[in-house]
């Protein structure tokens, strides 16, 4: 959720995209896997394994199998989702590996995540394949991706510009939702009720017959939640910050001849949530509006040539409903103030696929974003309201992927050519090797480029007493190389990976006068961050047991003055034991994690432990009950200091299916 004007943009936001900044010391990816025709087939002597029935198109913005794939890849899948009904997209990345979460004191409020320890905008997230890191604070509406609304999301670790283009540094998350299924029709529906008030209800739909595939799903939540803030925090206000949260999406595709698909997405999404702003007596709140629309036309022109139109169009609006906006003289909204950024997207993908193992994408693709906003000074020095200095900027692409294999040895190269009409031309690009040592362990190894443009807050937000923008700022550049190893058998899988990212560069933000302990923070391109870790991942069953987890190590620093990072942890563990009991599924979670250093503060977060229990029993053929217990120990911990994280928690969800 985008922050508000006063509290999160002006003040947490400046930080917490700050999270997004360095402390200083005071197909295009096409939304569903495409037909065997156009999937790219690897000959390899690797042994068939059960992952390599998971088709991803992220990787290379081509259909493969997951575990044909070149880097640090995986998916969550729906069965995965569903021992999670009640969380949010934030939490769902969270549980794995290489990646953190925050969120500013409860689910509707602004979540961000760190991927492989870079900043909350400097990973690239994707609906459907469609960008939706907005283009005023530069990240997704999180919290507007309920997990009822989605298939699978697709991760691809380490910096994805050359594919993907800008801010795609940590790396992409494709959140595929609810669409295509190559079956007959099948329905759904979900009915759940947990701790702090909450309930949760979603239906859906899907099938295929005489060339139609259709779709169509949704949900809705509500919650009285806790209170955002804790009494330490400037915006304290004691209450309880709720929210209320619905979606509604779906497709319809029609194959009018042998090979010619023309597809049409939907996905709408809308968050009602409260937050504090220091203001007794009074409900603050935000309200998220988050739409995308796909038109897409795949058309097999012939055994070698696959070619793909697409438009998509993304809408990000956020609005505060507040009183102290009231208050300010000149007030031309009565105490609303809002954002938006609509986004036009644009491909031409040309898939050239010259046999089963040698394969190339051609694609052109013009990005439109234009943003509109009541951006306010909060009052200073006088009451002032107005809109951004420029509201718009276009994007011109050309890129180019090779995949290629000849026996235990795969290639994937590719080269992106972006001309942003702010910045001019960014060329960046990628080269990763693999070699199947057996049929079971793959070595890879990999380097490529890539770079963020400064987002429209971070350019032209006005003088506040707590933030301004900088007109004058240069788009950061990474450099990112990584290697790894993996295992993988029926029954075990084991992987490490190890990176090493240097952004130059680098958009900090720091006191304007750095002798004025009042100073207004600015976003300056004085700083440069290396990141390096190793991650460790691994999975083993025992009949009806099994074990899994991640282990990871990384030292993000600030590289000027060597400090770490704000809000990352340098050793995070994810641990979790699933058991069988007849019918009966358990499962145990623990969540470790170092220490952190604090965004708005020279603070140190402690590190904590969590421990999650879930079980899930077939009532019938069609019906599961599922309990799962968040926070067993009732463990109190902070993500980010002066706002609250939940309590031990339980969410009880009837499954039905058919």
């Amino acid at each position: 959720m985008q922050p508000n004007v006063f509290q999160l943009t002006a003040c947490a936001a400046a930080f917490a995209a700050a999270s997004t900044s360095l402390a200083q010391p005071v197909d295009s990816a096409s939304s569903t896997p495409v037909s065997t025709g156009a999937t790219f087939s690897p000959d390899s002597n690797r042994a068939p394994v059960t992952q390599m029935s998971t088709i991803v198109v992220t990787p290379a913005r081509m259909a493969e199998p997951l575990a044909a794939t070149l880097g640090d890849n995986s998916v969550i899948s729906r069965e995965e989702l569903d021992t999670i009904p009640n969380a949010t997209l934030a939490e769902a990345l969270g549980r794995q590996h290489g990646i953190e979460f925050v969120n500013y004191g409860g689910p509707q409020t602004v979540s961000t995540i760190s991927m492989r320890g870079t900043n909350s905008n400097q990973s690239l997230v994707l609906i459907d394949g469609l960008r939706v890191n907005n283009a005023t604070n530069g990240l997704p509406a999180l919290g507007a991706i309920p997990i009822n609304s989605i298939e699978r999301v697709e991760i691809v670790r380490g910096t994805g510009s050359s594919l993907y283009g800008a801010d795609a540094i940590g790396g992409v998350v494709n959140v595929i939702t609810r669409g295509e299924q190559d079956r007959p029709f099948s329905a759904y529906a979900n009915a759940g009720v947990g701790s702090y008030g909450t309930s949760q209800y979603d239906a859906g739909f899907s099938g295929a017959s005489d060339g139609w595939v259709y779709s169509l799903f949704g949900g809705y939540a509500q919650s009285g939640g806790f209170n955002a803030t804790t009494p330490t925090n400037y915006y304290y206000n004691p209450d309880k910050d709720s929210y209320y949260r619905s979606n509604i999406g779906g497709q319809l595709g029609y194959t009018w001849l042998p090979g010619q698909t023309l597809t049409l997405q939907t996905f709408q999404s809308t968050v009602n949530g409260g937050y504090d702003m220091g203001t007794p007596y009074f409900n603050d709140r935000g309200v998220q509006e988050l739409s995308t629309n796909t038109i897409t036309s795949r058309n097999v022109i012939n055994d070698l040539w696959t070619s793909t139109l697409r438009a998509g169009f993304t809408t990000d609006s956020y609005k505060t409903f507040n009183a102290p906006a009231d208050l300010l003289a000149g007030n031309p909204v009565d105490g609303k103030q809002h954002f938006n950024t609509q986004q036009s997207q644009y491909v031409w993908q040309n898939d050239l696929k010259f046999s089963k193992t040698q394969a190339v994408s051609l694609a052109y693709e013009r990005l439109e974003q234009s943003v509109d906003g009541v951006v306010s000074n909060a009052g200073y020095p006088t009451p002032n309201f107005g809109n951004y200095q420029l509201t718009s900027r276009v994007t011109d692409s050309l890129m180019a992927v090779y995949r290629g294999t000849w026996g235990p040895q795969s290639v994937q190269a590719s080269i992106r050519d972006d001309n942003n009409s702010q910045y001019g031309n960014f060329v960046t690009g990628s080269l990763n090797y693999g070699l199947d040592l057996s049929q079971a362990w793959r070595a890879t190894v990999g380097a490529n480029t890539g770079f963020r443009a400064p987002n429209f807050n971070e350019l032209y937000w006005p003088v506040t007493p707590y933030f301004a923008g900088n007109p004058n700022l240069q788009p950061e550049k990474s450099r990112n190389v990584e290697a790894g190893l993996r295992y993988t058998t029926d029954k075990s899988q084991f992987g490490i990976v190890a990176y090493y990212n240097s952004i130059s560069n680098m958009i900090i933000n720091t006191p304007v006068v750095a002798s004025d302990p009042y100073s207004p923070y600015a976003p300056f391109n004085i700083g440069k961050a290396t990141i390096g870790g190793v991650t460790l991942t691994g999975s083993q069953r025992w009949g009806t047991t099994q074990v899994r987890g991640s282990l990871d190590w990384s030292n993000p620093r600030n590289a000027d003055t060597g400090e770490l990072l704000p809000l990352r942890a340098q050793s995070t563990l994810k641990t979790a034991i699933d058991q069988s009991i007849g019918d009966l599924r358990l499962t145990a979670e623990w969540f470790l994690t170092s220490e952190r250093r604090d965004s708005m503060s020279a603070d140190t977060l402690g590190g904590y432990g969590l421990v999650n229990l879930v079980a899930a029993y077939p009532l019938t053929s069609n019906a599961d009950l599922q309990v799962r217990w968040n926070n067993v120990l009732g463990k109190s911990y902070t993500l980010v200091q002066g706002y609250n994280t939940p309590g031990s928690n339980v969410f009880v969800n009837l499954a039905l299916r058919m």
